[in-house]
């Protein structure tokens, strides 16, 4: 139960974040490398291929890979910069140990070994299994994220493991379970090309997927029309046919409208309803009384542009949906995601050419990372952990009974609700960065410092980090051999370029050794990564992600399979259901009812406007790498507050004033960035930023009853001037995420 151990900025100004810039001439070794190797980008879920220059075991460089079929050598800014982060002067070499007054000293693997160990020990017995828990990330490989679901269940024996992709993919995942029965995108990006109509929801595909708008320019080209739903005008919808500027937490509300109008005007695939779906029948009675007038009340866009949408979608012979976080991360997020598919089934277009719909995900292995056991309510193939027969055969592939098993956990916010009734006394962490991530972070923080230990694994010393007992030394994307899928189902090869510097380590290594240490070191005796790979592919055989027929020789001549491919000559599947035969018990696409509902927190006469939040360009997530990286940081350098110039006017706000946001959670300070590219009652904040600079300071902690994804994208705030403008010194020093 512990407090930052000495001042937070005597810890930045010891471990960062610090700016990091290539010198004019490049890296040494840059020009004569000793090799290039081919990987992919550690950043976003479309996982970019890239070639590594290596001189002397450093990165040294980059290189476009153009023979990878995906982005054919094209990268966004973060890719183009990706390695910086290696040789970076804040890298952590060795494991770190928590002193108080002094803050953290180098210590060696030994000592931090074995305090973790008999700190697990000592609260499991004290307080039971399940009071240790674990959080894990998926920007690790799919080796990693499959043992570390393995990890927990039968070495650390607790139920509470989860992951931050339920910040990400689990609202998607709940919606395509329920609607095909297997959640992944149901087609390659190549069926985007040829599409009459693209549909693009809440996704700022151009800022956080850049390389995915090569897609839809070539459709463009080819005579697509595109429809963008979003309360920005993003970069994406300047360019659109039609742009809905959808009040946030409405989605459900519009793409019900949409559907009534299909209904009503029978732009319908009535063979493909009849025979191959079901539910139809319940899911328009939902939206029965769903005119247009009420469209317009409920989402604020017009009635006139809701039935254009409607047309262009109902009437076209090829069609492609796309959606993300944007629509995902609401109370409502599954249901906001069956009104999407809701559409798509009742079109027909599916299952065959230029006709699809796909989730992007957002994390670099948010795809992966979600299929093969580091949820709290799953196993590995994408089985469920309630699931008699699934546990059997999970078991008996790992080989334990059953019965010693734990069963579902508790997901990322719920371990932190835990933490403060005193349910969950010890946490290991890895890949994820809970006090930037999470919503109402003063509340995460509190739950941080009643923690007994907290132990992580990392490469820096994140924000969250700075809380730990004992810090161990980690490895990079670049440092350790594995798999991860892309967003379009597409399993890649990670090579490892380098070996971790110092004295850090593998991540795989200190799993195991962990294991080791509490006595299951027999079910962890992996030599290397491909022997974790052989192990996830029959744990995932027979279930909905069936990884079987996959080696990593296969994905090497291949660039990549798509799952499912459940025998070793089976080639992969771009394209799902082109059988039209479902993943559900009856073999039929669902319809779902999807009755709109009101966010958890409305905006009324003390909090008058909507907060939203969100990414940008040159950011990842949580920023504990790429706020350390100069020309990233450089390209936005602080969060903005972003707020429409007839919002502006009504309180007196001119561009760069600094005016306080407060909610019921807590208020924090953002210069204003006045713009028209917004709608006149919303306000928004990108979150990479931390301490005083966080967003998520004032985001509420409402869960989807389903997902369990907090809502990120809707809260009521209040606006009020300071009087003050920004400052250049804020702006310097904002990356660094001090208090």
């Amino acid at each position: 139960m512990a407090k930052l151990p000495v001042h937070v900025d005597k810890l930045i100004e010891e471990f960062g974040p610090h700016k990091a810039y290539a010198p004019k001439s490049g890296l040494h070794g840059s020009n004569e490398p000793d090799k290039l190797v081919k990987t992919h980008c550690c950043y976003c879920g479309l996982q970019c291929g890239i070639q590594l220059k290596v001189k002397d075991n450093k990165i040294a460089g980059f290189e476009p890979w153009e023979d990878f079929p995906y982005n054919e050598g094209r990268l966004c800014p973060k890719g183009v910069m990706r390695y910086m982060q290696n040789n970076h002067p804040d890298r952590i070499m060795s494991p770190l140990q928590r002193v108080e007054g002094k803050g953290f000293v180098p210590t060696n693997w030994e000592n931090a070994m074995s305090k973790t160990v008999s700190e697990i020990k000592r609260i499991q017995d004290t307080y039971g299994k399940d009071a240790f828990a674990m959080l894990s990330g998926v920007s690790l490989t799919n080796e990693k994220s499959y043992m570390i679901g393995k990890f927990a269940r039968v070495a650390l024996k607790t139920a509470n493991l989860d992951y931050n992709g339920r910040l990400c993919m689990v609202s998607a995942g709940g919606g395509n379970k329920k609607a095909f029965g297997l959640d992944r995108s149901s087609n390659s990006w190549a069926d985007l090309k040829h599409a009459e109509v693209i549909l693009i929801a809440g996704a700022n595909v151009s800022e956080t997927f850049p390389t995915l708008t090569h897609y839809i320019w070539q459709a463009r080209d080819n005579g697509a029309k595109l429809i963008v739903v979003d309360p920005r005008v993003i970069p994406l919808a300047r360019t659109a046919d039609l742009h809905l500027p959808v009040r946030p937490g409405g989605d459900s509300a519009l793409f019900g409208a949409i559907l009534k109008i299909m209904v009503d005007n029978d732009w319908l695939d009535h063979d493909f309803i009849d025979n191959h779906t079901s539910g139809f029948q319940e899911t328009i009675d939902a939206v029965k009384e769903y005119d247009l007038d009420w469209a317009e009340e409920h989402t604020g866009i017009s009635k006139e542009l809701i039935y254009q949408a409607a047309e262009m979608w109902g009437k076209a012979n090829t069609s492609f949906l796309l959606h993300a976080r944007g629509i995902e991360h609401h109370t409502k997020g599954v249901d906001n995601v069956i009104s999407c598919i809701n559409i798509v089934l009742a079109s027909g277009r599916i299952g065959r050419p230029y006709c699809g719909y796909g989730t992007i995900t957002g994390q670099g292995n948010g795809q992966g990372g979600r299929e093969h056991g580091h949820k709290c309510d799953q196993l590995p193939g994408n089985r469920d952990i309630t699931n008699p027969e699934h546990r059997k055969y999970i078991s008996e592939v790992w080989g334990i009974d059953e019965k010693d098993m734990p069963g579902k956990g508790l997901s990322a916010y719920e371990q932190i609700e835990a933490i403060h009734r005193g349910e969950i006394k010890g946490m290991i962490s890895i890949c994820f960065n809970p006090l930037i991530s999470l919503p109402n972070n003063s509340f995460v923080r509190e739950a941080l410092e009643k923690l007994e230990f907290y132990v992580c694994i990392d490469t820096f010393l994140s924000e969250t980090a700075r809380y730990s007992d004992i810090l161990l030394a980690g490895s990079l994307h670049e440092e350790e051999e594995g798999t991860v899928t892309t967003a379009e189902g597409r399993v890649v090869k990670i090579n490892e370029a380098i070996t971790p510097p110092g004295k850090a380590r593998r991540d795989g290594e200190i799993i195991m050794e962990l294991a080791d240490r509490l006595g299951a070191g027999d079910k962890f005796s992996f030599p290397t990564s491909e022997d974790i790979f052989n192990e996830l592919r029959v744990a995932s055989k027979g279930g909905t992600a069936d990884y079987y027929g996959i080696t990593y020789k296969k994905i090497e001549d291949n660039y990549g399979v798509f799952w499912p491919c459940k025998t070793l000559d089976h080639p992969g599947t771009p394209r799902l259901w082109e059988d039209l035969k479902f993943e559900t018990p009856d073999g039929k696409a669902h319809f779902n009812p999807a009755k709109y509902r009101p966010a958890s927190e409305m905006p009324n006469k003390e909090y008058p406007v909507v907060l939203t939040t969100g990414r940008v360009v040159s950011q990842y997530l949580s920023g504990s790498s790429t706020r350390r990286i100069g020309k990233l940081v450089d390209q936005y350098p602080e969060p903005l507050l972003e707020i429409h110039p007839k919002l502006a006017f009504q309180y007196g706000i001119e561009d760069r004033d600094l005016i306080k946001v407060k909610t019921r959670r807590g208020e924090a300070e953002f210069p204003a960035h006045v713009v028209e590219t917004i709608r006149e009652d919303t306000v928004f904040i990108p979150y990479h930023w931390g301490g005083k600079y966080s967003a998520n300071q004032l985001t509420i902690d409402s869960l989807d009853p389903i997902s369990k994804i907090p809502e990120f994208k809707v809260c009521a705030c209040q606006l009020e001037k300071t009087g003050k403008k920004g400052s250049q010194e804020r702006t310097e020093t904002a990356y660094q995420s001090g208090l």
